[in-house]
């Protein structure tokens, strides 16, 4: 049995490790909740790439329908192939013209795939009931044809949500659940070495140091996360930037902070230009 202990870019806690393997056995859907930049969306790729599993994304959208994340009918193209003709298909054959949406690859896959159904409290209440059946089943009905698709072999799911919307409780029951905590400044550091291992130990601490004193700003109503952290350090690296230049000087201060009043609240606050 394959037990995933994160990668060379995804650390994880031990907590986090142990939600994920036993979901896995069980094959029960992990929700993660936590808020942007924590890794969520991150962590099923890593998964998908461990497991050298291909990986269907499911990016929920807020008028989005559950059908469509299941199959689509394409009435467009079977009908410009009845008024124009189209040798290589039979217009009477609907099936050929039923198109699988992103559960529905996840279904039909030959090998065991990850999905990742993301942010999926942007949508109505509707769009999780409508897929508790077939989270839990692992089947579905295509009324136009009449034929009902059972998954070749169960995914691997992830489920990610920002908390903008409550999740019903049946919904709920049928996965397991995880809430990813912003990273500590120990976990940040193991985070950072992980990405840039070579890096001047002082240049982190600082870098890191002045992050969190960013994101402890009441102010600052988008706080960086911890991709804007790397990309960051990436943008130092590049520059030369040293541990002792950023004792006097923030540089590229809109790769951390991407709003107008947050970026004039932190040049102030760090009393910067």
């Amino acid at each position: 049995m394959h037990v995933f202990r994160g990668s060379d870019t995804y650390v994880l806690d031990d907590e986090l490790a142990e939600i994920v393997n036993i979901s896995i056995r069980l094959e029960m859907p992990l929700l993660l909740k936590g808020e942007p930049g924590t890794g969520k969306t991150l962590l099923a790729h890593e998964i998908a790439r461990s497991l050298q599993a291909c990986l269907h994304v499911l990016n929920v959208k807020s008028s989005m329908k559950a059908v469509e994340a299941l199959y689509r009918y394409d009435t467009l193209t079977r009908l410009n192939d009845s008024r124009f003709g189209d040798s290589r298909r039979d217009v009477s054959n609907i099936k050929d013209y039923i198109r699988m949406g992103k559960i529905g690859q996840a279904f039909t896959s030959d090998v065991r795939a990850v999905l990742l159904i993301d942010e999926i409290d942007k949508a109505e209440s509707d769009f999780q009931d409508d897929l508790l059946d077939v989270l839990d089943q692992m089947t579905f009905d295509i009324l136009e044809i009449d034929e009902t698709v059972q998954a070749r072999h169960r995914p691997i799911i992830i489920i990610t949500s920002n908390a903008k919307r409550d999740l019903s409780d049946p919904f709920l029951g049928r996965c397991n659940f995880h809430h990813i905590a912003f990273p500590d400044k120990s976990m940040m550091q193991r985070i950072v070495r992980a990405h840039f291992p070579d890096l001047e130990q002082q240049l982190v601490d600082r870098a890191i140091e002045l992050f969190f004193r960013i994101r402890g700003l009441e102010d600052v109503e988008k706080k960086p996360a911890t991709r804007e952290l790397i990309n960051w350090l990436r943008a130092l690296t590049l520059a030369d930037v040293d541990a002792e230049q950023l004792r006097s000087r923030v540089p590229f201060l809109g790769v951390l902070v991407k709003k107008s009043n947050d970026l004039a609240v932190a040049r102030q606050r760090l009393g910067v230009r």
